[in-house]
């Protein structure tokens, strides 16, 4: 099998040496290495969390903390603002749960906006808010300051955040934002395999989770947060200890070189595609709300995306095609996790090379 480089909203490339970490002989869950091991993560993704709120680790993607957060949080109605298949996504997991929702959709390549956030708040029907912080169909970084303050006229209200595709490639000052469950999981910019999701969560949510009954097992909040407090940090149900591995050993390296520098280098990254888009096509999202971490271009010369990541495989490389409706019509390159400067050099040159732009 050959490998790419991969340039695609996940999973993302994986450093060997993280890769190497998976491997690590297998210690009993329940023993206090096990608790040692998930409380250093925890203290690793609260410096990158910006937040001193309790961390949850699942065995899943995102998408089950994001199922578990609408239907732990929920009493009364939630509203999800989509802004692309993501967002409906969430929507669709509070209503397969029997959890009362509404969903406002964004027109395609539109962000939410502060004020729409507030319009629906405003009604008094909602004490849940879902939001995705970056929307990886549409390339949009939603803008959550400006969504904080209109939070903030809401106390009453959870706040909770779709932040899978940008935690670790973004800054995301959680408590200074007031986000009551910030999601992320392990495949994007935190660059590990998939299948480990994480999130932080408020004491707010924490006692809204004594009111709300009916939250299932696997995904039941209070009990994996009383196993984190009363069990010394353990689990319910067996965990996936060789993500913990990888994740304690990625965070080290992630440290090593600097949040705010990662920070920096994703947002470096994403000015040249930004502008390499506009140059040779035209970016997808509205001007100013482009992702940080993938970015969303807008087929305007009708290439054939199939065609040209075909080629690009010949290279040893690998975009994205665009997401459900918009294959096609548009394509994704992601440059989020282990990618560099470089890596965009490469993929952009040799785009021009094959597609003979000029």
């Amino acid at each position: 099998m050959q490998f790419k480089k991969l340039f695609i909203p996940g999973p993302t490339m994986v450093h060997p040496d993280v890769l190497a970490k998976m491997a690590t002989p297998m210690i009993g869950h329940r023993s206090k290495d096990a608790s040692d091991l998930q409380r250093r993560i925890t203290e690793k993704m609260r410096k990158l969390m910006f937040t001193q709120n309790k961390i949850i680790l699942s065995t899943s993607s995102g998408t089950g903390l994001m199922e578990g957060a609408i239907r732990n949080s929920t009493a009364k109605k939630a509203i999800v603002f989509s802004v692309g298949a993501f967002g409906d996504r969430w929507a669709d997991l509070g209503l397969l749960n029997g959890v009362p929702c509404d969903l406002h959709s964004e027109e395609s390549g539109n962000p939410t906006m502060p004020e729409t956030a507030d319009k629906y708040l405003s009604t008094g029907k909602y004490d849940v808010c879902c939001v995705t912080h970056n929307e990886t169909s549409t390339g949009i970084m939603n803008p959550i300051e400006g969504i904080a303050e209109v939070m903030k006229k809401y106390p009453d209200v959870l706040w909770l955040v779709d932040a899978v595709s940008s935690m670790g490639g973004a800054k995301i000052p959680v408590d200074q934002l007031g986000i009551d469950i910030c999601i992320t999981s392990s495949q994007k910019a935190l660059a590990l395999p998939p299948g480990l999701a994480l999130a932080s969560v408020s004491k707010k949510a924490e006692a809204r989770f004594e009111v709300v009954g009916n939250k299932g097992y696997y995904f039941d909040f209070k009990n994996l947060i009383k196993y984190i407090d009363k069990k010394d940090h353990q689990y319910s149900s067996t965990p996936s200890l060789s993500h913990m591995f990888a994740l304690d050993f990625q965070l080290d390296r992630m440290e090593k070189e600097g949040f705010e520098n990662i920070f920096v280098r994703h947002l470096e990254m994403a000015e040249f595609m930004i502008n390499w888009a506009n140059k040779y096509f035209k970016i997808y999202p509205k001007p100013g709300f482009e992702s940080l971490t993938v970015t969303c271009i807008d087929n305007t010369r009708r290439i054939n995306v199939a065609d040209l990541n075909k080629e690009l495989g010949n290279r040893g490389m690998q975009i994205s095609n665009g997401y459900g409706d918009l294959k096609e019509k548009t394509f994704r390159i992601a440059h989020m996790g282990e990618l560099h400067m470089d890596d965009m050099i490469e993929v952009t040159s040799a785009i021009e090379d094959i597609l003979k732009l000029n």
